[in-house]
C-alpha cells in the first residue's frame, strides 16, 4: 500500500511528456553545436599554421 503512494507522488511530480523531450532537445543542440565550434576552431587553427584541408 506504502508503495503505491509513493509512485503516485512520484508521477504528480513528473514534466509533462513535451516538457522533457523539450528538454532533451535542448540538450543534443547545446551539445552538436558545441562541436562544431571546436571543430571550427580547430580548423582556423590548423589553417593558420599552413595546414590545409581538403
Amino acid at each position: 500500500m506504502e508503495q503505491t503512494v509513493l509512485t503516485d507522488h512520484a508521477s504528480a511530480n513528473r514534466s509533462p511528456l513535451w516538457k522533457r523531450i523539450a528538454w532533451l532537445f535542448a540538450i543534443w543542440l547545446a551539445s552538436v553545436s558545441t562541436v562544431l565550434i571546436v571543430v571550427e576552431i580547430i580548423r582556423f587553427l590548423m589553417s593558420a599554421a599552413g595546414l590545409k584541408t581538403h
